[in-house]
């Protein structure tokens, strides 16, 4: 399916499951990397292939949907790591399914949340 989701599929999970697994991780809504990181997931879901050029094509498409720059994007998408690295590295090294030694870079921590929601895929719509 050239790395895209399917659209069923997609829209099954929405803002309001990402959001609340961001919270859960104990990132708030008072930061702006909440709304950023939140899109760069759901991007991420639709195309999983975004994943391997975050720079050039995820960040760039999170900032034109949010109207902010690249570099705002990374930033604050960091600052929500450590936040989440601080408040409960627990929940984040059960997401990624094996004991994170130290807090995740970036793309490593979406691709994280990516993998959690897609793993989560139902049998029937899998084709």
């Amino acid at each position: 399916m050239n790395g895209q989701t399917s659209p069923s599929f997609c829209q099954e999970i929405n803002f309001h499951d990402i959001q609340r697994l961001l919270i859960l991780l104990g990132i708030g809504m008072q930061y702006m990397g909440f709304k950023l990181c939140s899109q760069a997931i759901f991007l991420a879901i639709q195309e999983p292939d975004r994943l391997l050029a975050t720079s050039k094509w995820l960040y760039p498409d999170v900032a034109k949907r949010c109207g902010v720059n690249c570099q705002c994007v990374e930033r604050n998408i960091r600052t929500v790591i450590a936040v989440a690295w601080k408040t409960n590295p627990q929940l984040l090294s059960e997401l990624a399914g094996y004991s994170l030694s130290r807090r995740p870079k970036a793309t490593q921590f979406i691709a994280i949340l990516v993998f959690y929601f897609l793993q989560r895929k139902p049998a029937s719509v899998t084709s």
